[in-house]
């Protein structure tokens, strides 16, 4: 990466971190390394604040594995939804969507991953496990797999299929509404929403 040789020490570093952030290239990593020391110390001192109390804070939900600081989540303490469908997303973000489409009120399941064998992601990498933990009592009539339309998403989608299917529950995959290759998280809520009614059986 191209940094300026003039440049101090701690810019130089701090240019480097950026540009380790997903979707950060270079020039976006100088750019807010440079907007930052001309922002207000408070601005600068804010961001550094809350970047520490995600790492202190945040934890891992016990029930869903999505990202929280409290356990359960909001989402698994509430009395409201219904405990009988569980939806299983790769990321947390894709539960942020599928909120906003205001016409899912199950539960979730996080994997924090796909298969990907290129990348050495096996089942035993994602929360796989915790999954099957939560389906032991019986209560759960549905499980729907809402993985992203992509090779390694339909790859993890097939092997859940296989691995829920002799429990007994119900298996189904968001209709295809959603753009083959596209993420969940950047759906709009009407083609996420018709996704999710118009779910099939997983064959």
């Amino acid at each position: 990466m191209d940094v300026t040789p003039s440049a101090a020490g701690p810019v130089v570093r701090l240019i480097e971190e950026f540009h380790k952030l997903p979707g950060i290239g270079p020039k976006s990593a100088q750019r807010l390394t440079y907007y930052l020391l001309r922002a207000p110390e408070e601005e600068a001192r804010a961001l550094a604040e809350a970047i520490l109390e995600v790492k202190e804070k945040i934890t891992f939900c016990s029930v869903c594995q999505n990202v929280t600081d409290r356990d359960p989540c909001l989402i698994c303490a509430s009395s409201e939804r219904d405990s009988s469908i569980v939806c299983v997303v790769e990321e947390p973000l894709d539960i942020l969507a599928l909120e906003r489409t205001h016409c899912y009120k199950g539960f979730y399941h996080v994997l924090h991953g796909v298969i990907s064998p290129m990348d050495g992601v096996g089942p035993e990498h994602l929360k796989v496990g915790e999954l099957l933990e939560r389906l032991k009592d019986g209560s759960v009539q549905e499980v729907i797999l809402a993985t992203n339309p992509n090779l390694e998403g339909e790859a993890t989608a097939m092997y859940l299929g296989r691995l829920l299917r002799p429990l007994g529950v119900r298996v189904t995959r968001l209709a295809r509404g959603l753009p083959s290759g596209a993420d969940l998280e950047y759906a709009d809520d009407l083609t996420l929403t018709r996704a999710l009614e118009g779910r099939q059986e997983m064959s």
